[in-house]
């Protein structure tokens, strides 16, 4: 089982950036794939990126178009951290930004969520 945290969101004008940060708990964290998901108001919830578990030490990253070349998913085994670097960032990135882990096809761990604003 893996427990989530998610911290960094907040206010910030458009152009700015923000680091969002997800502490895991639990073991072999290492082996689980991780996720930044978000919810804007008004709309379904969205997968953003994705750090892609392979097997052994190798990790692919995938991202939504619409944040491709803004957005970076990184993640720290040893600290059992994941973050999310968000640059250049639009009014339109407002919304509930969520960490999410899985090992098998859905992801079935998620944190509780952070506020990300952005003003135009």
């Amino acid at each position: 089982q893996v427990q989530l945290v998610e911290s960094g969101g907040g206010l910030v004008q458009a152009g700015g950036s923000l680091r969002l940060s997800c502490a895991a708990s639990g073991r072999s964290f290492e082996s689980y794939t991780m996720g930044w998901f978000r919810r804007a108001p008004g709309k379904e919830r969205e997968i953003v990126a994705g750090l892609n578990w392979s097997g052994g030490s190798v990790y692919y990253t995938s991202y939504a178009d619409s944040v491709k070349g803004r957005f970076t998913i990184s993640r720290d085994n040893a600290k059992n951290m994941v973050y999310l670097q968000m640059n250049s960032l639009k009014p339109e990135d407002t919304a509930v930004y969520y960490c999410a882990a899985k090992r098998d096809a859905s992801y079935d761990y998620w944190g509780q969520g952070t506020q990300v604003t952005v003003s135009s």
